[in-house]
């Protein structure tokens, strides 16, 4: 079963602010009068403290709303942490990477149905994205945006060209490890440059073609190129699956074995 922390969160804001404002507009008043009676006949202070302490239900849900509630809006409208699963975006994200993801950058969503209600900006190529998985959106996936609506698409030769302009490319570096053989690149233009990584050993020619960017929609690739299950394989990112734009990462953490560190900390390019 998938669980959903958004819901989980949201049903928990309106469950304990519920039983906060019950307790005011109704329980209270109740209490008061009770512990105002009770006075008045002569009853002993032991008595009326009890009649004035609150359920244990209330006294948690009210001092719990506040949190959830300050939660509930930085994480739906301003920043969302993440956990980096997979080496797809190597070597701009390693794996255990906690990264954090600006909810406002594409546009205010509502929390769970992700309806958007106020249009802040649009995706931009060479942006690193979090969005739904198309088909599983109970799965959230990150990749770099590489084509716009409308945009025409080619990646053969293990080369990207966009709308027939071969995308700037820089080497860097031939590197190995325990899988491969690799090399590094600087891909993109001086203001908007990022790193790639191209396996030698690979020859995947399923990821090889030309797509023409629908409405509405987006076509992503992971920066580990030869390792990546991007828009090559399933499609296009539909504009409503945005969760929101990858900015910081803020601590590696790759797994409970190891010690937390934070030597790729910084803005993501």
């Amino acid at each position: 079963m998938d669980f959903n922390f958004p819901l989980l969160l949201v049903l928990s804001v309106f469950i304990t602010g519920i039983i906060a404002l019950i307790d005011r507009l109704f329980l209270l008043p109740k209490r008061k009068v009770a512990m105002a009676n009770l006075s008045a006949q002569g009853g002993d202070s032991d008595t009326v403290e009890k009649l004035a302490k609150e359920p244990a239900i209330v006294e948690t849900s009210k001092s719990i709303f506040p949190v959830l509630l300050f939660v509930l809006v930085i994480r739906s409208f301003l920043f969302e942490p993440f956990q980096i699963p997979s080496g797809s975006m190597i070597p701009t994200l390693e794996v255990g990477d906690f990264i954090l993801v600006s909810k406002y950058s594409y546009g205010l969503r509502l929390p769970v149905t992700g309806t958007k209600v106020l249009p802040v900006g649009e995706p931009d190529r060479g942006d690193v994205m979090v969005f739904k998985q198309p088909g599983k959106e109970s799965i959230n996936f990150i990749k770099r945006v590489i084509g716009l609506p409308g945009d025409v698409v080619r990646y053969t030769g293990k080369r990207l060209t966009v709308n027939g302009e071969a995308v700037p490319e820089e080497f860097v570096a031939q590197l190995s490890d325990d899988r491969s053989i690799y090399r590094l690149y600087n891909e993109g233009s001086e203001d908007n440059q990022y790193q790639i990584r191209k396996e030698l050993t690979s020859n995947d020619f399923r990821a090889e073609g030309e797509w023409v960017v629908p409405e509405g929609m987006y076509f992503v690739m992971g920066d580990n190129r030869d390792r990546s299950n991007d828009s090559r394989y399933w499609g296009f990112v539909p504009e409503e699956n945005i969760v929101g734009k990858a900015v910081y990462i803020w601590m590696h953490w790759p797994s409970w074995t190891q010690l937390p560190g934070f030597k790729n900390n910084g803005a993501i390019e």
